[in-house]
Parts: structure tokens; C-alpha cells; sequence
């Protein structure tokens, strides 16, 4: 019997697991893929959202500016990339600019600080390859980027750490009330717990409506982006909105934290969620409507594209709280942008509400901080050949776009990735300009051999996802 099963383990599940560590609590996380960060989480901006966007007095706006207040100790305790870059939101018309006052507005009642409406002159004073018809901007120093599935993975390893324990191919079918708590049917057998929290994404609905008479609907939002080389990284320092529509914020130029460029999302609502299918239409799209925002973008420079799906709600806003009626069922749901930087002050809420009913002593042994080994590509040669003397598998460079060892992937491995995109996800590997061209069969390999399985059963992303067909060679041995 579990104090609290947590259902999802992307970055809401994980930061709500972290949370609940600081107790003693039994708490297990169950999730029907084989990792964190496999849905929304690892496909989506990476935008630390200043908080002039949503509307004043909505559960967006409350989490939002408490989230990005958090980020910066968040970042230092566990160890993931986090910039505080600033954000710029572009007019590119004159009769837009009463807009553009009326986010400023918004944005000081929501609580967002040092925020300033600047003119042409001063937007390309501070980007100076913004395209030229812009008027002016909103300035929001606040604003910042991370990369959302680094940060997922730091949550739940240092939840794992603290005692938390993930469940992994566990979906789950059916959710029935007893008398001490909750029934919840998985695949991997049956779990029993006090109090369920919903935050199972794209998915949350279907488990709300299992219990409670008064039904949710999530409707997945598919946003494609652009990820373009490093080469063109230079381009942009801040994160550069344009006006917002009422489908969302817009497409959207950023850098990321690892020096690419980012554009996008499209927003197209569907009934699939699980169709993260790219468009051809919608990439001619994002690229026609990023180059007013920077000229110099060339679908040459793409290196990949990609669609994530956001879990929208139809109230347009967050719904967190207990289920009205319903002992000890908590919802997490309809978390879209501004999600990943809510985060953490949803978190912090969740763990007070679930805190305030079972009323837990502190955990006297949680330990908030994550060791992190550095990157082998951001050390000096010096401290490069010192790594290599003490393990020469940092001597084989496995990743050549991203610099990525074998000693790299091979901690990958032990800190949990059993697949391709969890190794990718944990070192970078795939992720340069030839999108692991080059690589993936070192990765592979490497993984069978730690696996002590055939190179057949390695997947890319788990379930059926299998790289090998056949043999079409003489096979050879994969501890070679």
C-alpha cells in the first residue's frame, strides 16, 4: 500500500515525486513508456516563460511567475542547463502597438518585473539581426530557456535518490476506489495507494473521467518546430516572440541551451494523441514566419524537425486540485505552456495539499543536489587527457557533432537509458548536424554489449521500435 502513486513521469510527475521526497512518504511513479521525458516533456519549447502572457487571476499566471522564480536554485541544486536570456516580444505593425501596451499591462499585474516597451532603435541595439520592419518590442529580462527534458531527468533521478520509486511499462487501464485509498490496474499488475495523482498529460482525462461524474476533455495540440545548426546559433541571443494569437503564442525564435536555433510551434488540434507525425506544409510555414522574425533563416540550416503535443484543456487554463466528491484523487491536467515552467510551483502545491491530508514527518536523510559529471565537450584539453588517463573509454569519441565519449554513453546506460533516444537524451548523442547518422550504430552496440543483449532487441524508443531487420553480413561479435 503506497502513501501516493503518482501517475506520468514527465516533467509534472517527476517535479511532484521530487517534492514528496522531502517527506516520509511511500510514493511510486507509474509510467507506461520506458523512461521520463518520452511525451511532452522532451518535445516542446524549452521556454522559461517571464509570465506577461497569460490572464491575470488564472492558475497559468499564478504558477508561471512562482515557476520562474524557482528556476535558477532548481538549475543549481540538480545540475540541468538553465540561461536567463531575456525575452523580446516583436511588433512588426504601428496599429499593433496598443497590443503590445496592453501585455506590458498585463504582465504588471500578473507580477513579472522589469518589464519595458522599447522602440525600433533599442530592439536592434540588443538583436541586431532581427528583421528591420520591426517597431518595436516588449522587453522581458526575466524570461529564460532550459532544456525540458534534461530538467525531467534531473527531477526523477534526484527523486530516485531521495526514495521514490519509478515504475516503468506501467500504464494504467482502470482506477477503482476501495475503502483506504485507491485500486489502480497497470501492466504490470495491480497498485495500491492512499491518495492518486493525476498527471498523466495528453492522457489525464481518461483517467479523471474513470472516477469522477463531472467529465474532463484534453484536446492534443500539435506543435511542429525547426531545429536548426549550430552554425546559425549567433543569430539571436534572447528569446523572440512575435504578438500572440488566440491559438497560442505564436512561432516563436529562440536559442536553445546547447547554441542551436529553435522555431516554431504550429498549433493544429486532433483527435490522435499519439500522431507526432512532421508536415512538409508546416515547415514551409514556421520558416516564412520565423524569417520576419530573423531574415538570415534557411530551411538549408534545418537539421531536423519535430511536432510536440500539448495537453489543452478546454477551459484554457490549469486544473489542479482535489476531484470534488472524490477522496483522494488529485488532478494535474490541461498542462500546456506556460507547463514547464510551472512546474516547480505546482510541485511545491501539490506536495503542501497531499502534505496537509497524511500530515508526514521531513524526510531526515533528503538531500537536495544531484552530482553531475561534467561533459567531456566543455572540459579544457588538459582536463580532457586527465579524464582519459582515468578511463580511456573517454578516448573514443562515439558522437563527433556533439563530442560525446563511450564513457559518456556507458554512465548514460547505468544512470537508466535502455534505448537509443534515452542515451540521446542523457549525452547529446544523435542530436548534431547528421542527427546520428554516424553514431547510432557505435550507440547501439554499446548498448547491447552493457545490456548483455543481442544488438536485434536494441530499440530506438522502446516497444517495437527495433534498428536491426536482419543480417545481411557475416555477424561479429558487439564486445568488439
Amino acid at each position: 500500500m503506497w502513501d501516493v502513486a503518482i501517475v506520468g513521469a514527465g516533467v509534472i510527475g517527476c517535479a511532484i515525486a521530487r517534492e514528496l521526497s522531502r517527506y516520509q512518504l511511500r510514493v511510486t511513479v507509474l509510467e507506461a513508456a520506458g523512461d521520463v521525458a518520452t511525451g511532452t516533456s522532451k518535445a516542446n519549447s524549452g521556454i522559461v516563460h517571464a509570465g506577461h502572457d497569460a490572464k491575470p487571476q488564472s492558475q497559468k499566471a499564478r504558477f508561471n511567475i512562482e515557476g520562474s522564480q524557482r528556476f535558477p536554485t532548481l538549475s543549481r541544486e540538480l545540475g540541468f542547463p538553465f540561461q536567463q536570456n531575456g525575452s523580446l516580444v516583436l511588433c512588426f505593425e504601428e496599429s499593433q502597438l496598443p497590443q503590445l501596451a496592453e501585455m506590458c499591462q498585463r504582465g504588471i499585474e500578473n507580477g513579472v518585473e522589469g518589464l519595458q516597451i522599447l522602440d525600433r532603435q533599442a530592439v536592434l541595439a540588443l538583436e541586431p539581426q532581427i528583421g528591420h520592419e520591426v517597431v518595436g518590442a516588449l522587453y522581458a529580462p526575466t524570461g529564460g530557456i532550459c532544456c525540458p527534458y534534461e530538467m525531467t531527468i534531473a527531477l526523477a533521478e534526484n527523486a530516485a535518490e531521495n526514495g521514490i520509486v519509478f515504475q516503468f511499462y506501467a500504464g494504467v487501464s482502470s482506477v477503482t476506489h476501495k475503502q483506504n485509498g485507491w485500486q489502480l490496474e497497470t501492466a504490470r499488475g495491480v497498485v495500491e495507494a492512499t491518495i492518486v495523482i493525476n498527471a498523466a498529460g495528453l492522457h489525464a482525462d481518461t483517467l479523471h473521467n474513470m472516477v469522477s461524474p463531472t467529465s474532463q476533455t484534453i484536446i492534443p495540440r500539435a506543435g511542429q518546430y525547426l531545429l536548426f545548426d549550430k552554425t546559425v546559433g549567433h543569430l539571436a541571443t534572447r528569446t523572440l516572440f512575435q504578438l500572440p494569437t488566440k491559438m497560442g503564442k505564436g512561432v516563436l525564435v529562440t536559442p536553445t541551451v546547447d547554441g542551436n536555433i529553435m522555431a516554431g510551434p504550429t498549433a493544429i488540434d486532433q483527435v490522435d494523441k499519439d500522431d507526432v507525425a512532421t508536415k512538409q506544409d508546416a515547415m514551409t510555414k514556421i520558416l516564412q514566419a520565423s524569417s520576419k522574425t530573423l531574415p538570415q533563416l534557411s530551411m538549408r540550416d534545418v537539421i531536423t524537425s519535430f511536432v510536440g503535443l500539448r495537453a489543452h484543456a478546454v477551459e484554457n487554463d490549469f486544473v489542479v486540485g482535489w476531484v470534488e466528491g472524490v477522496a483522494g484523487f488529485y488532478d494535474v491536467l490541461g498542462i500546456e505552456s506556460p507547463g514547464l515552467t510551472s512546474a516547480p510551483a505546482i510541485a511545491a502545491h501539490v506536495a503542501a495539499e497531499v502534505c496537509h491530508r497524511l500530515h508526514p514527518a521531513e524526510n531526515p536523510t533528503f538531500c537536495p543536489t544531484r552530482q553531475v559529471a561534467p561533459t567531456f565537450r566543455s572540459c579544457s584539453i588538459v582536463e580532457q587527457n586527465a579524464m582519459i588517463a582515468e578511463n580511456p573509454q573517454y578516448g573514443n569519441i562515439v558522437c563527433r557533432c556533439e563530442m560525446v565519449t563511450e564513457a559518456e554513453v556507458v554512465a548514460a546506460i547505468a544512470r537508466g537509458a535502455n534505448d537509443i533516444d534515452g542515451i540521446k537524451r542523457r549525452t547529446r548523442a544523435g542530436m548534431g548536424r547528421c542527427q546520428g547518422g554516424f553514431c547510432t550504430p557505435q550507440v547501439m552496440m554499446i548498448l547491447a554489449r552493457e545490456r548483455a543483449a543481442s544488438p536485434f532487441a536494441i530499440t530506438k524508443c522502446g516497444g517495437d521500435s527495433y534498428i536491426l531487420m536482419g543480417e545481411c553480413k557475416e555477424e561479429r561479435s558487439c564486445t568488439k
